[in-house]
């Protein structure tokens, strides 16, 4: 019966090759998986992960800002610092260093993580603490923000204007420490 022997390992070879393109195929379906799934991570998640820790953010004008990402919102972040705290909003990054590998999704986020940029803004403006409004290109108003409005901020500056700074032109607000 030797013919049966021929039979099932050539059964058996056929079994282990369809096993074989069978795991490439998963392997293939995971890999595209995997990216899907990556696909749908933003950049405030990662940011989130790495909340606690060392960051560094390149932005446009102000250069690298680094310091402990203390708190990240809906669209912006809180850089603390021996010297200074950044209010960062996120559309004006550019750049950033030392994030964790992590994300952590914005359906896991506590509703004050939800809180917009204008919250961040209107606890500058509670507080009275004088700041440096980064703007947009060259442009920075020094002073400290008065009152926040739907899509601007009322900042008055150290020489005692008042200058309306719309929220889409800042790039960052630091507050000055004393």
């Amino acid at each position: 019966m030797a013919w049966e022997h021929e039979v099932f390992a050539l059964l058996d070879d056929l079994e282990g090759q369809a096993s074989a393109l069978w795991e490439e195929e998963r392997e293939a379906e995971l890999v595209d998986r995997a990216q899907a799934e990556y696909a749908a991570v933003t950049l405030a998640s990662r940011l989130m992960a790495s909340t606690g820790t060392t960051v560094a953010l390149d932005l446009p004008g102000a250069g690298r800002v680094e310091g402990e990402l203390a708190r990240v919102g809906d669209g912006w972040c809180l850089l603390t610092g021996a010297a200074a705290d950044w209010v960062v909003p996120m559309r004006h990054v550019q750049g950033v260093r030392w994030a964790s590998a992590r994300s952590v999704p914005e359906v896991a986020w506590s509703p004050v993580h939800r809180l917009g940029l204008r919250s961040a803004l209107r606890r500058l403006a509670e507080a009275g603490v004088d700041c440096v409004v980064h703007l947009t290109g060259p442009a920075r108003t020094e002073g400290r923000l008065t009152r926040i409005g739907s899509d601007f901020t009322e900042v008055e500056t150290t020489a005692g204007e008042q200058v309306l700074v719309p929220c889409r032109a800042i790039v960052a607000v630091q507050e000055r420490r004393a």
